[in-house]
């Protein structure tokens, strides 16, 4: 088993991390802020939010897309600095807003919690709420700014990635401890699905893609970032110095694997501080598809 090292601290919790013109951008969702850090480990603010941002992406023309979590909106920044409400998705939302996946045509599909995830393993514990949760739908929002529901019945729909050619959407579904694949079709619409893989007692968080068509999942409920293949089969294991949410390939040569580690997973079992970290390992095959 290969072991992580550290790139950066000082991160409240790191989501969305997404490799782009030689840095990781990422959303420090409990620091209310998209920060981005340089392969040497240098963090910067890139934009600071009211709310806790998550998920990441950009549209063709360069604007960023931000998803909103508590406000459950989606936000586009220009490249000028210019920021608005790009979608809002309160009608399709029930709990808060999470990762997100952009598409080469500047589609966002973005998933939703569909409960109140830490009331609910408050009172049930998380095995207690993986027996039984309510489920979410996921959210497609066009170009335009017009959202649509692509799929119902979603058991948190998390980490999700789009393969090189277009065509096919694979997403974690956190609290049924698997990965969903489906047919993405001209107009956004998802058909087809199917189970991708199971990963249980692992449960992917988020997630990206190589090129070998191999899925890295975040696992967290343990210290470790995992490939899988498709129909289950682990490839590889790394371990991380704390549970890890999150990861993404990038890098000149998109073979370093960033992972989004933390402990607690709330500021205020923290006393405030800062725990989460930005751990890194270097892998053999690159990335592909997006994010």
């Amino acid at each position: 088993m290969k072991s992580a090292k550290v790139l950066a601290g000082g991160i409240h919790f790191g989501e969305g991390p997404r490799w782009r013109n030689g840095r990781l951008w990422f959303s420090d969702f409990f620091g209310h802020a998209v920060k981005s850090v340089s392969p040497d480990g240098d963090v910067r603010t890139e934009l600071e939010l009211d709310d806790q941002p998550s998920g990441l992406g950009w549209t063709p023309d360069g604007d960023l897309l931000v998803v909103s979590m508590t406000r459950r909106l989606l936000l586009r920044r220009s490249p000028g600095g210019r920021i608005r409400t790009h979608a809002d998705l309160s009608g399709i939302a029930t709990w808060h807003c999470n990762d997100m996946v952009v598409d080469a045509l500047g589609r966002a599909y973005v998933g939703n919690f569909g409960l109140d995830l830490d009331e609910a393993i408050a009172a049930r514990g998380f095995e207690g709420v993986v027996a039984d949760h309510a489920v979410a739908r996921l959210a497609l929002v066009d170009a335009d700014g017009s959202v649509r529901p692509v799929a119902d019945d979603m058991h948190f729909p998390n980490g999700t990635v789009i393969t090189p050619d277009g065509r096919t959407l694979i997403i974690g579904e956190t609290l049924a401890g698997r990965l969903t694949a489906f047919d993405i079709e001209p107009d956004g619409s998802l058909t087809n699905r199917r189970e991708w893989a199971s990963v249980w007692p692992r449960v992917p968080d988020g997630i990206c893609l190589d090129a070998e068509g191999a899925v890295w999942i975040a696992n967290p409920v343990a210290p470790e970032c995992v490939r899988i293949a498709e129909g289950g089969a682990v490839l590889e294991v790394i371990e991380t110095a704390m549970p890890c949410y999150a990861c993404m390939l990038g890098g000149d040569d998109g073979r370093t694997l960033f992972m989004l580690t933390s402990r607690p997973a709330r500021p205020e079992e923290a006393g405030g501080k800062p725990r989460g970290q930005i751990e890194t390992a270097t892998v053999d095959v690159p990335h592909a598809g997006r994010p």
